[in-house]
């Protein structure tokens, strides 16, 4: 099995929005930080800083898209129960388009 940084960060990612293991993802992300224990000790300057600081970027950039992913599909269920109310002639499906530009 060959190890990369792709992997690991699929890896990662697939396993944090996993709902049955995200808050354990989280927590043991938050342990590793403030653990005296790491792959890189953090004694050493800045470059013991790499990993914790890899870490929390990836931490605060899954959650928070997991986060917006949730705010927009609840903003999207209430919307379109809004308009068919609203409006009985309004369709409830959408065509999502991916435009190309032609030179």
């Amino acid at each position: 099995m060959k190890f990369s940084v792709q992997s690991l960060y699929t890896w990662y990612r697939n396993v944090l929005r996993n709902p049955k293991y995200r808050w354990w993802v989280i927590l043991g992300t938050l342990v590793y930080m403030l653990s005296p224990f790491d792959i890189l000790p953090d004694f050493i300057p800045f470059v013991g800083e790499i990993d914790d600081v890899f870490l929390l970027t990836l931490l605060v950039t899954e959650v928070s898209g997991v986060v917006i992913e949730g705010w927009k599909a609840r903003k999207g269920v209430d919307t379109t129960a809004t308009n068919n109310t609203d409006n009985p002639t309004s369709t409830a499906s959408t065509v999502d388009v991916d435009a190309v530009a032609v030179k």
